[in-house]
């Protein structure tokens, strides 16, 4: 059987879970049952995308349908692109992850994520092909006839797709970058961006550049192996310490695929992605533009903001986590914001993917058009709680729906904490976790919560403890 689908795709390490057979007959799944063409293809800088590209492209070639590779862009350029070209497309990267691993994501026509009954054809054409290849012999092999020869034609008989380079198409982003900003003059004048040696180390210098935006660049030097080591947003220290050191006004940091942005202030602190939607709500409230007075938030969401906007008046429509879940709740409800503490934004106006360098562009323009440091408008725009997130690592997450013990101190912890503290224990549904979080008044309350918590799920679920996640 094939690997599975998540929640951003197909992810594993590469070679090992995600194999260039796997890529080859997601290739030919893909063509048989997502319509359009030509199929685009970007990848970030991993060391094993340009081999994964090649087997998806591959995959899809065989079975008719043309193939564009637009090379190393960010994910939300390549959703841009998808966008409007009318074309679907399919992205290679791990995001966050380590260079070891790599991902497959696809898009459709429209640049969002394919629905999830698509996908769940797409994962049962995939099991097909696979099962075929085991009854021929031929394990590593899909699509291929009793004599162990590869099948060329589709379920159509249509002929072999073209695949052609698109050299341009991340120039067209970059274009599409600059003119989401009204006036680049405005812009804050001095800042440092960490590209985390990713998919943004070329066009996020680029566009800074063409807007006249004084900047200095740190980890946009890749080499296949230094993806999101030791850099960009899972890792901020290289930022903090080069904001404070050359007295820039702010910092950002993109992840390797660009599509989620953390930001530190001069003075070192860091503005997570549930802060930047408060402020960006609070802006858009005050010009009248805050579409149906809500956004969307996630269930990690910082009781801080939900508290910071309650206070203003703002609603929220809240999902699970995952930037799919925050972009069809803003469609559905016909709003304008919505996001993920983890950075990931989405501004409806620009379109329904998170994009790390568009929402660092937007934020250098608030900041420059408030004219105040982002200290002072991150500060009055939320308290953040403290909040402590533990991953258990349990046998089957399933159980924890039916565990009436966990449930019970669950209900027990929220009647002492009130409205000052809120937990969230939620399965994991890629992996055999149980996420355990608690926010609190202050940080050794809400560990001593997670601590109570976790024991209970441990005792009851048969399960290992874990370590706090920062």
């Amino acid at each position: 059987m094939a690997p599975r689908f998540g929640t951003d795709g197909i992810r594993g390490v590469a070679g090992a879970d995600l194999t260039v057979e796997l890529a080859l007959a997601l290739g030919r799944a893909v063509a048989r049952l997502v319509p359009g063409t030509p199929f685009l293809l970007g990848r970030d800088t991993r060391q094993s995308g340009t081999m994964l590209q090649a087997a998806l492209a591959a995959g899809i070639a065989a079975e008719g349908v043309d193939v564009v590779d637009v090379g190393v862009i960010p994910t939300p350029g390549l959703a841009w692109l998808a966008t409007d070209r009318g074309t679907p497309a399919a992205m290679v990267s791990a995001s966050h992850n380590p260079y070891a691993d790599n991902g497959i994501k696809l898009l459709g026509a429209g640049g969002t994520k394919l629905p999830t009954e698509l996908e769940i054809a797409i994962q049962e054409e995939l099991d097909r092909l696979f099962s075929a290849a085991a009854i021929h012999e031929a394990p590593g092999l899909p699509g291929v006839d009793e004599t162990g020869t590869p099948r060329i034609t589709g379920p159509t008989g249509a002929g072999l797709g073209v695949l052609r380079v698109d050299a341009a198409a991340l120039e067209a982003y970059a274009d599409h970058l600059v003119s989401a900003v009204a006036d680049g003059s405005r812009l804050a004048s001095e800042v440092v961006i960490d590209c985390a040696n990713g998919a943004a180390s070329t066009v996020a210098p680029a566009v800074l550049e063409c807007l006249g935006i004084r900047h200095r660049v740190l980890s946009a030097s890749p080499n296949g192996t230094n993806i999101n080591a030791g850099c960009g947003s899972t890792d901020l220290r290289p930022l903090t310490e080069a904001v404070v050191a050359s007295g820039a006004a702010l910092g950002v940091a993109f992840d390797g695929d660009a599509d989620r942005v953390l930001a530190v202030d001069h003075t070192g602190e860091v503005v997570d992605g549930d802060q930047l939607l408060a402020m960006f709500a609070f802006d858009l409230l005050e010009r009248g533009l805050l579409t149906g007075g809500s956004i969307v938030v996630t269930v990690l969401s910082n009781l801080g903001l939900r508290q910071a906007l309650a206070q203003r008046g703002i609603r929220i429509v809240e999902t699970p986590v995952g930037d799919r879940h925050v972009s069809d709740a803003i469609e559905a409800n016909s709003l304008q914001l919505g996001g993920e503490q983890s950075g990931h934004l989405v501004f409806r106006r620009h379109g329904m993917t998170g994009d790390g360098i568009l929402t660092s562009l937007l934020l250098f323009e608030l900041v420059a058009r408030k004219g105040r440091p982002l200290a002072d408008l991150a500060a009055e725009a939320m308290t953040r709680l403290p909040q402590v997130l533990r991953n258990v690592h349990v046998p089957d997450p399933a159980r924890l729906a039916v565990a009436r013990a966990v449930w019970e101190e669950v209900s027990l912890v929220e009647s002492e904490l009130g409205d000052k503290g809120r937990v969230l224990l939620r399965a994991s549904g890629t992996e055999s976790l149980v996420r355990v979080m608690a926010e609190a008044p202050t940080h050794d309350r809400a560990r001593e919560v997670v601590d109570r918590l976790v024991a209970v799920v441990v005792r009851e679920l048969d399960a290992t403890g874990g370590a706090d996640r920062p």
